[in-house]
């Protein structure tokens, strides 16, 4: 048997050094991270996807833009060279699934979360606009349980808490203020409504390491409200979660209804609508700046604060108008110079 000799020449050598670079961008691409990532998508326009009784025909020029986010778990090629994309942001996945908790139950809160900021938005709009809306804030939902935790074995994911030791929790707000009067690892009486039935149990509260002060139940809350609509509305995003898209929403029933609200202009609108109009504070502000720029809008509705600082911060050309309230939004775009 003879071997054949091989020559090793620059061009081999470098051909062999290209494979096993492909090859191990291939593997470290197949293998996940324990970091999540978000990556902007294009901004898009609202009209076709809301339906509103008795709408009017559409205005010609003026557009309302809802923006989202991909987010998924990233690869370990991305967080080894997060450059690769220059507009993606890369968060623990503690920040994304919370610990105890699988994907499925976080996309399920989401949807629900969606659900309730569709209602939400159409309340407020339809209010604006003279109608009478009844609504009725009864409680606290739990979203997301944090399965660690005491409240993973009474909580279920829906369920309503509406009071904490006899005092009565209709809002978030509420429900943190009662209890920021407890002391972390005291147990507290929960006032929860499951379906049709009304229940009433004690869990053990806990402190965060970081927070050893604040008691925690261990869920993620979310708004939770009984709202009856006077007329039909009905929006339908498909596989998009969660509650960031309520301003929006609210804009867009307004203009089916007639009311001029972009006067011309191409809107982009985030932020997550409460019953009341105020605009609350949403996450993956970054991405959804630069989907917005892609989009080609004018102006982008943020809401007031850290968002809108993040906002202006990506913002280039992109006009950013900070808001506080649904009655601020429609007093600013009422406001801005003529459509070119």
């Amino acid at each position: 048997m003879r071997i054949r000799n091989v020559r090793l020449t620059p061009l081999r050598i470098a051909a062999g050094v290209v494979a096993l670079l492909l090859l191990t961008g291939v593997i470290l691409y197949r293998i996940p991270s324990n970091e999540y990532v978000l990556i902007p998508d294009t901004a898009h326009p609202l009209t076709s996807l809301v339906r509103v009784q008795g709408a009017h025909p559409a205005k010609q020029g003026g557009t309302i833009y809802y923006v989202d986010v991909f987010e998924r778990q990233a690869n370990t090629l991305e967080t080894l060279f997060p450059s690769l994309d220059s507009h993606a942001t890369f968060l623990p996945a503690s920040e994304i699934v919370p610990p105890g908790t699988t994907d499925a139950a976080v996309i399920a809160a989401e949807v629900r979360q969606m659900s309730m900021s569709q209602k939400i938005a159409a309340a407020v709009a339809l209010r604006r606009l003279g109608y009478h809306v009844e609504t009725r804030r009864n409680g606290v939902l739990v979203d997301v349980i944090d399965l660690g935790t005491p409240a993973a074995h009474k909580l279920q994911p829906a369920d309503v808490i509406q009071a904490v030791d006899g005092m009565p929790t209709p809002t978030i707000p509420k429900l943190r203020a009662q209890l920021s009067r407890v002391t972390p690892g005291q147990a507290v009486t929960l006032q929860v409504l499951r379906g049709d039935k009304t229940l009433s149990f004690s869990v053990r509260t806990f402190a965060l390491q970081q927070d050893p002060q604040r008691a925690l139940i261990g869920f993620e809350p979310a708004q939770s409200a009984s709202i009856r609509l006077p007329i039909r509305v009905s929006i339908d995003l498909g596989a998009v979660g969660g509650p960031s898209a309520g301003l929006a929403f609210a804009l867009e029933v307004m203009e089916k209804l007639g009311k001029d609200v972009t006067h011309g202009h191409r809107v982009a609108a985030t932020g997550e609508m409460e019953l009341n109009g105020t605009v609350a504070p949403i996450g993956g502000v970054e991405q959804k700046t630069w989907g917005v720029r892609e989009a080609g809008a004018d102006v982008f509705l943020v809401p007031a604060g850290a968002n809108a600082k993040t906002a202006e911060r990506y913002a280039g050309p992109l006009k950013i108008i900070p808001v506080r309230s649904f009655a601020q939004a429609l007093h600013a775009l009422a406001t801005l110079p003529p459509a070119q």
